[in-house]
């Protein structure tokens, strides 16, 4: 695979650019498993920073000063809106090579609703070159007119550009042809490889296959597309959905069985939320704010949440969720992997491996999960305001003795000098009385307190609270502690409140959009690593095997409730009190 050096929707990722403002220069594309791929976001140009640079605290510092100027260099280096026409260094008129992106398993929910509209929203925001073509590929008999049929039902544009939106749903939709087939079959997989030859037309061929399919043929789908349709000439690219196996062992057997046909950075493990912008963010916020980066310690923070709710239960799925559960559906992957990026140290650099080494020191400083730190729930059946919400176990595909939990809490902890003993608690969970994804950072209390006294016994009525909204109606904002106009001394908390939607007037990507962008381009930074997997199933496999032995029983919750009693009472056993119960929400 050719060294790859190209800024974000430049479809150049052949191409590298000297930062000078000089046209880009061809390199020759070469069989990726041979030649080492750098991250094309690692070059960025450096800016001038609008402050002195001098840090004035009370704290040893506990980062390395040189490598965080480095990171606020390249973190706030910023392109234009038009992201994918103005960067220089788009080439989209290439002709010497093209990506033929194969959607395994194009008839599921999955490729419907995310996969197909997520190209589309990239194709319409000119960020795929010139010569793309887009193939699906499943066992379900179907022709090019009846995928192009299906894929138009879940197309939608850009708010700010609609004026040609059917001009490109038809352009992008000729792109598109279907192959049906047998994931274990290479017979199959060679006819897929003569069609995608007849469409590249002799060009140097890269391509991207997404695994969106069951976990147990992923690797009877990669051993038939590596031998019988990788690229000859070019990069060959596997995106791999979760879940990556149910614990240490059979993800440890998932990934051997992977490598026997592609190289590791051949692929690209793909968790959606990475993806999300206000995630993608935690190290801009971090890194190049001065205000921040000091207080980013136990010194300062008194715990940190990570809360996932959905508002919605199984509704049909509950036969796949049955065999996974809300530890293994949500927290052993979103929630950790957005506490690793939350929690580590500064990295060199931001190329892939620099970040993606920082997160699996994290989690390798971290206690395996005990039992006694964790709660686990399932959601019962309810009737609210005359409507009845089934239970659980309802579910015509679940078990009726079903002890799989919809909702966990639990506390871990990171034995290293930053963050010992701070509690990161998570909380996950289905059928709640709400929507959305949040972190939320508890700052200690004010020691004497002069204002101790307005605030009464209740001195989490003052703790000052920075905020990530992570979904939905993005946002970031800060409570502080405000005294309320008047001739009185009364105390208010406030929020600074930076609200997405009403300070962008852009509309936020879709996550799917960004990783399939950074798919193509090589770029690993969201994707996760194979010792990063092994470090975080090590953390949750043993407690897994420990429910599952001894068969606990979870504690039932009202459908539509805020969960179970329990979770309360963990976060009490550390003198924490849940962030999003409080009345800013």
């Amino acid at each position: 695979m050719a060294t790859l050096y190209s800024s974000h929707c430049t479809a150049s990722y052949s191409s590298t650019f000297n930062g000078r403002g000089q046209r880009p220069t061809k390199l020759f594309s070469v069989p990726e498993k041979f030649v080492h791929v750098k991250s094309p976001r690692s070059f960025y140009q450096n800016v001038v920073l609008s402050q002195d640079g001098s840090v004035s605290s009370t704290i040893a510092p506990i980062e390395n000063d040189t490598a965080l100027k480095k990171l606020k260099d390249g973190l706030l280096s910023a392109t234009s809106s038009k992201e994918c026409e103005n960067l220089v260094g788009f080439d989209g008129n290439d002709n010497n090579s093209t990506v033929s992106i194969t959607v395994v398993g194009a008839s599921g929910d999955l490729a419907k609703k995310k996969i197909f509209p997520a190209l589309f929203a990239l194709y319409y925001e000119g960020c795929l070159p010139e010569h793309f073509t887009v193939f699906g590929y499943a066992r379900s008999k179907m022709t090019d007119a009846e995928l192009r049929t299906m894929v138009s039902r879940t197309l939608t544009c850009r708010i700010d550009k609609r004026e040609n939106c059917d001009e490109k749903m038809e352009q992008f939709l000729k792109r598109c042809f279907y192959h049906s087939g047998q994931y274990d079959s290479e017979q199959n997989f060679s006819e897929l490889d003569k069609k995608l030859k007849e469409h590249e037309a002799g060009r140097v061929s890269n391509r991207l296959f997404y695994l969106s399919i069951p976990p147990n043929i992923f690797i009877d789908a990669v051993k038939c597309a590596s031998s019988s349709a990788s690229s000859a000439n070019g990069w060959t690219r596997v995106i791999v959905e979760k879940p990556f196996g149910r614990d240490s062992e059979s993800s440890a057997a998932l990934t051997k069985g992977l490598k026997q046909y592609i190289e590791e950075d051949q692929i690209f493990r793909i968790d959606h939320y990475l993806g999300k912008e206000l995630v993608e963010n935690l190290s801009v916020l971090r890194f190049s704010n001065l205000i921040f980066e000091p207080l980013w310690s136990r010194q300062y923070i008194r715990n940190v949440q990570f809360i996932f709710s959905e508002d919605f239960g199984t509704e049909g799925r509950g036969g796949y969720f049955d065999n996974y559960g809300i530890i293994r559906d949500i927290m052993q992957n979103h929630l950790l992997q957005i506490l690793a990026l939350f929690a580590m140290e500064t990295p060199v650099s931001l190329d892939a491996e620099d970040i993606r080494n920082e997160k699996v020191k994290v989690l390798r400083s971290m206690k395996p999960l005990q039992l006694n730190d964790v709660v686990i729930g399932q959601y019962k059946s309810h009737t609210k305001g005359g409507v009845p919400y089934p239970a659980y176990i309802d579910d015509k595909t679940v078990p009726k003795d079903s002890l799989t939990p919809t909702f966990a809490a639990a506390a871990l902890f990171i034995d290293n000098a930053r963050w010992d003993g701070v509690p990161f608690l998570m909380k996950a969970g289905k059928a709640l009385h709400t929507k959305g994804a949040e972190i939320r950072v508890q700052f200690r209390h004010v020691p004497g307190n002069l204002y101790n006294r307005n605030f009464g016994t209740d001195l989490d009525r003052a703790t000052n609270e920075l905020v990530i909204r992570v979904q939905p109606d993005e946002a970031i904002y800060l409570k502080i502690n405000n005294k309320v106009p008047g001739l009185g001394m009364r105390l208010d908390s406030s929020n600074l409140n930076l609200h997405y939607a009403a300070r962008y007037s852009k509309e936020i990507p879709d996550a799917y959009e960004r990783l399939l962008l950074d798919a193509i381009e090589g770029e690993r930074r969201l994707f996760i690593r194979s010792d990063e997997l092994d470090a975080a199933w090590a953390l949750f496999t043993p407690v897994l095997k420990e429910l599952e032995q001894k068969k606990i029983i979870p504690e039932y919750y009202p459908y539509g409730s805020r969960g179970p009693v329990g979770a309360h009472y963990l976060a009490a056993k550390y003198k924490v009190r849940w962030g999003d119960l409080s009345i800013d929400r």
